[in-house]
């Protein structure tokens, strides 16, 4: 059963997104934290009973929170062009605030990186279905939609494990608006 969260928490819970996206979390201490969050280490333990948990609940956070952002967007898009194009897109702009060392971090920590891994493979799941979508529609040329998700995913993951930026300097969110550019130009009608 989820833990419901007062108003102050729900409030230090973001800040404390904000904080790890702008700056990571591995050099960070509990005591850095209450500081910078301006409260007692028994308000912070109210999000996780150790840092650990900490920075596990605050990533699954951040990934639902950005999920929501990303599935709004899709919505409002019209036409599976449009839908994919706004998709990934909009997982560029929900990974925009992420810093260098969040990512890093991210891909350091072991619940961490399962939380973006497996949100990975959800969004690529989602992108395999809009493919599907368009190319029944007629809206995309006739595609081995499977191919292309998978590709999609191992891209995904590529961008997840820090290979891209390693190899081409491409953060996370230029990385998935050049995905988008590729996916989109390769399955047109």
């Amino acid at each position: 059963m989820p833990v419901v969260l007062s108003e102050r928490h729900e409030e230090l819970a973001d800040q404390l997104v904000e904080l790890f996206l702008a700056e990571g979390f591995r050099g960070l201490t509990l005591g850095d934290l209450t500081q910078r969050l301006r409260c007692s280490k028994t308000t912070l333990y109210a999000l996780g009973e150790s840092k650990e948990q900490l920075v596990g609940n605050a990533v699954v956070r951040f990934f639902r929170a950005a999920t929501g952002e990303v599935e709004a967007a899709t919505a409002a898009a019209d036409g599976a062009e449009a839908k994919i194009a706004a998709y990934l897109s909009a997982v560029a702009d929900a990974l925009r605030p992420a810093s260098a060392d969040f990512i890093a971090d991210v891909a350091a920590h072991p619940t961490a990186r399962r939380a973006y891994a497996r949100n990975t493979k959800i969004a690529a799941g989602r992108v395999r279905d809009l493919v599907n979508e368009g190319v029944a529609s007629g809206d995309f040329r006739e595609v081995h939609a499977a191919f292309v998700a998978d590709t999609i995913a191992a891209t995904m993951q590529r961008i997840q494990s820090g290979d891209v930026l390693r190899t081409t300097g491409l953060h996370d969110a230029e990385a998935y608006e050049e995905l988008a550019r590729l996916v989109l130009r390769g399955i047109r009608s």
